[in-house]
Parts: C-alpha cells; structure tokens; sequence
C-alpha cells in the first residue's frame, strides 16, 4: 500500500517542479498554464500540513487548502502594494517560502517528543488536554 501512494505523490512533486521551471525559465507553452498554477495552490499547502501532527485528512486538507490561498493572496498583494509585480517573482518566493517551511518541519519533527509527554506514554496515562483534571469537557 505505501508503494502505490507514493507514486501520486512523487508524479505531483514532479508536476509542481516542472511548473516552477517553467515559470521561473519563462517557457512559454500551453502546459505552462496548468502546472503554474499547480505548484502556486499546492506547495505551500503541503509545506503547512507538513508542520500539523496527528490531524485527521480532512482537517489538514483544509488548512492546507487555506494556508495555500493565504500565502498567494498576501503575496499578490503586497507585489501590487510595492509596485513590484512579477510572475516570476512570485514563483520564486512561493518556493523559498514552501522551502524555510520544509526547513521547519524538518527540525521540528526531527525532535524526540518531550518528557513529559513520552513519560505519560510510558506509564499508560491519557494525554492531556489542556484542561484541569476533572473538569468537564464543554
């Protein structure tokens, strides 16, 4: 089963680099118009989910999906606020962006888990939750 989830993955990483390439080459061809876009919605995206840890699909789809709109939109915004707009540009810092993101999630999921955390483990207790002990759940 991991085998034939990889392959998606791989061809859609493919996908997005070859968007970005051609982007930031300045190629001009009809493929062009749909693996720029790709790799715009999908990078940042799967930069963010890459941070979430133990969250259902769905959920990381979503902030995924968010965090990618988000990313663009600020970054189309403040290239027209600066008088500075460049497709090119914009691939570029959506990548290096994606990039520090990958960075992050490399550090922070290389990291053994806390103490605490791995000493409740140990002992068979329930995570916790943030609430005092006993007090209901709202």
């Amino acid at each position: 089963m991991g085998r034939n989830r990889s392959i998606p993955v791989v061809v859609l990483g493919v996908a997005c680099a070859v968007g970005a390439v051609l982007a930031l080459a300045d190629i001009r061809t009809p493929v062009r118009m749909l693996l720029t876009p790709l790799f715009l919605f999908v990078v940042p995206g799967a930069a963010v989910v890459g941070l979430l840890r133990d969250r259902d699909p769905l959920s990381a789809l979503t902030v995924g999906a968010a965090a990618s709109l988000a990313v663009n939109v600020v970054l189309a915004e403040a290239m027209l606020l600066f008088d500075a707009w460049s497709p090119r540009a914009g691939v570029a810092t959506v990548g290096v962006l994606s990039f520090f993101l990958l960075v992050i999630r490399l550090l922070y999921r290389g990291r053994a888990p806390a103490e605490g955390e791995a000493a409740r483990s140990e002992e068979g207790s329930p995570p916790m939750t943030g609430r005092p002990e006993g007090h209901p759940v709202a």
